[in-house]
């Protein structure tokens, strides 16, 4: 199996909402997530997570503290191993970049009514978020 080094970042905001982009690429394209994506050569797992903030929200963040390691499989013989970090917004614009089809704040009432990614509640709850939004 080949693993793929990625990085995501899990933003809750002073409203208690989640920052939840919509993928617009495989794998789960249309579904809502959390930012990230590949780590690239050279990148540590926490510069990927800030790059990848950046890139599909707009937003600048602070990193805070690894929150979950997991790794999920694709289905084609590869899984990505997702190194996922609790942050916090230090500027920017909210704004869907380059991997994202749309970019918004979900309250935990929301959530349900988003197509997710797989998993990623049980994800987030994984990590001890489930008290935070």
């Amino acid at each position: 199996m080949r693993t793929i080094p990625a990085a995501g970042v899990i933003i809750v905001n002073e409203r208690r909402q989640i920052l939840l982009v919509q993928r617009g690429h495989e794998p789960q394209r249309g579904r809502w997530t959390v930012p990230g994506g590949r780590i690239e050569r050279g990148e540590s797992p926490a510069q990927a997570a800030v790059r990848e903030a950046f890139e599909e929200t707009g937003l600048r963040v602070r990193i805070q503290r690894e929150v979950l390691n997991v790794r999920l499989p694709t289905g084609d013989g590869r899984e990505f191993d997702v190194h996922d970090f609790l942050a916090a917004v230090v500027g920017g614009e909210l704004v869907a970049g380059d991997d994202a089809d749309d970019v918004r704040w979900v309250s935990r009432d929301e959530v349900s009514s988003l197509e997710l990614t797989e998993n990623l509640l049980d994800y987030l709850e994984e990590a001890g978020l489930s008290d935070t939004w």
